[in-house]
């Protein structure tokens, strides 16, 4: 399971840094949610790159308690940032919804026996 989301996750974060400047500015935007409004590119990026650089260490297993809790903070604030946007919860908000509750039960799970934090 870990590894097929981890492959998801990665799939989602690496567009992001592909689309240029102003979509990672646009990503960062969501943090005004939480009443951050300064440097949008950052959190942008940083959200890019916890997508990305998450997937691979979930995939890989290593610090995947740290990785799923911050990988369900990204992904729950895109569900909020989508609702709060008016969006079809049913085509937009249910999939990063689903990704954050995916993250919080593998918080509680942990990575198993076939991974790096194991060893």
């Amino acid at each position: 399971m870990r590894v097929v989301i981890g492959i998801v996750m990665v799939s989602h974060g690496v567009p992001k840094f592909l689309s240029g400047k102003s979509a990672l500015e646009n990503v960062g935007g969501a943090m005004a949610l939480l009443g951050v409004t300064t440097y949008p590119l950052f959190w942008g990026f940083m959200a890019a790159f916890a997508e990305t650089i998450g997937g691979v260490l979930l995939v890989i297993g290593f610090y995947f308690r740290f990785v799923s809790f911050l990988l369900a903070f990204v992904t729950g604030l895109g569900a909020y940032m989508l609702y709060t946007k008016g969006m079809d919860y049913q085509s937009m908000v249910s999939h990063p919804l689903s990704l954050c509750v995916v993250f919080l039960g593998l918080l509680f799970v942990g990575a198993g026996k076939y991974s790096i934090d194991k060893r």
